[in-house]
């Protein structure tokens, strides 16, 4: 089976396997999260997990990019390592916490750890398979890493927490983290050095420079914006739905959630097949439209059957939005400028769920659910609007473009092809030679 090809290398065999296990972890916490939010807050946990959320969302936007440039410089693996530690040590701190405070004091350690961990790990996985159609598979199989968080994650927590309390599922959390350091302990990674010694404020911006001046990225940060709209909903307010409005019980919320984690495994499945005929653009402003069209639907959800079935279908859109982005991040990228394009895409990314978290809370516990649906619906279409504004649909990797400033014998213009004068036609990125998008010619 082709998308398994990825896995035949043994440094991104134990990279997979790492990413699952962690993955499982931090599954188990974001269904006792939820449990505990409920226990301390009540009626009024959407509140406290969207206030939680987005304490983290501001840990993602905020150190992500700095962590890039303090990172760069240091052994990929030994930071990895460090900072599943680190996560491990506070997920076992989780079990005690008896006041809402520490849940936003221990949230906002752990994830920003998670800032600098995720886009570094991203970013290696493309120079471990250099080659674009098996790197494409490995980007399935993590959105399947996801889904199958999603899917089996609360699935495992329901059965658990017919033996023992919630409280229970965090020390799996730590388990998760502690196996997860030893699996990529086990290997060793490339780290590309970073070019030259910049100044540390353009160090600082080159990912979000290289990002914002690329038009397909720029699009791709809208539909962005839909998926955290959409995402939102799903992650802050199935607790409040099952729970508060259907009067079930805490399985039922583990249900629901693994059926949108289903849906979106069932879009990773095919995307690879898909992506071989299907532009990005195209498969992700469609995942994002269905997004927009069932949160348009969703004021009218009134049943727990219906939400599953809702649920199933946005998790389908949700993982045909995000899967193909690595994609678009390589081919918008040299490989030493990798690293900080990820870490800006982790950040502004975050941005929008940094949006999204509070209305989905805030708004549930102060105006309903219903109108929650309508501003986060309204939120899905914008950015799908946005998207298929900024992302160009001619959008070629290769592009004519003039270097004016150069003299006629400058070695780089006898790169690519169609050369006459300062003018040729290369695969085109954001770097120091080409500082802007060009104008078509």
């Amino acid at each position: 089976m082709e998308l398994l090809l990825p896995l035949a290398d043994r440094r991104y065999r134990y990279l997979f396997a790492a990413q699952v296990i962690a993955l499982f972890g931090t599954g188990l916490a974001t269904v006792a999260l939820s449990l505990l939010a409920f226990d301390l807050a009540g009626e009024e946990a959407g509140l406290v997990l969207g206030t939680a959320f987005t304490i983290k969302m501001v840990a993602y936007v905020g150190l992500a990019p700095l962590s890039a440039v303090f990172t760069e410089r240091l052994p990929r693996r030994a930071v990895l390592v460090a900072l599943g530690l680190v996560r491990a040590s506070v997920a076992l701190l989780l079990p005690f916490v008896t006041e809402i405070w520490q849940i936003y004091l221990l949230i906002f350690i752990m994830q920003a750890a998670s800032a600098a961990f995720t886009p570094t790990f991203q970013a290696t996985i493309p120079e471990v398979l250099p080659d674009e159609k098996t790197y494409t598979n490995a980007l399935s199989l993590s959105r399947l890493a996801y889904d199958l968080e999603n899917l089996l994650t609360p699935s495992v927590a329901a059965v658990i927490l017919l033996v023992t309390s919630y409280q229970s599922l965090f020390w799996g959390t730590s388990i998760g983290f502690l196996a997860s350091a030893l699996l990529v302990l086990s290997v060793v990674l490339p780290s590309p050095r970073a070019k030259g010694a910049a100044p540390f404020g353009k160090r600082l911006t080159s990912g979000l420079n290289i990002y914002l001046r690329t038009p397909r990225l720029r699009g791709m940060l809208a539909i962005y914006l839909s998926v955290a709209a959409g995402g939102a909903m799903v992650i802050v307010n199935t607790v409040v739905l099952v729970q508060g409005s259907y009067g079930l019980q805490p399985g039922d919320v583990a249900i629901a959630l693994a059926c949108f984690g289903g849906g979106s495994m069932v879009a990773a499945l095919v995307l690879p097949a898909v992506l071989e005929q299907v532009p990005d653009r195209v498969v992700m402003q469609a995942g994002a439209a269905l997004m927009a069209v069932l949160m348009s639907v969703g004021t009218f959800t009134t049943g727990y059957e219906t939400l599953l079935v809702l649920w199933a279908l946005m998790g389908l859109g949700y993982g045909a939005a995000q899967t193909p982005s690595g994609r678009v991040l390589k081919r918008s990228s040299h490989s030493a400028d990798r690293p900080a394009l990820f870490a800006a895409q982790f950040a502004l990314s975050h941005a929008c769920w940094l949006l999204t978290y509070p209305l989905a809370g805030w708004l549930g516990a102060g105006i309903g659910l219903g109108p929650t649906f309508v501003v986060l619906a309204a939120l899905c279409w914008l950015g799908l609007i946005l998207s298929l504004w900024l992302w160009p649909a001619s959008d070629r990797e290769a592009l004519v473009h003039s270097h004016p400033e150069m003299s006629r014998d400058d070695p780089h213009l006898s790169q690519g092809d169609r050369r006459f004068g300062r003018t040729h036609r290369h695969a085109y990125v954001i770097d120091d030679l080409h500082p802007h998008w060009p104008h078509r010619m």
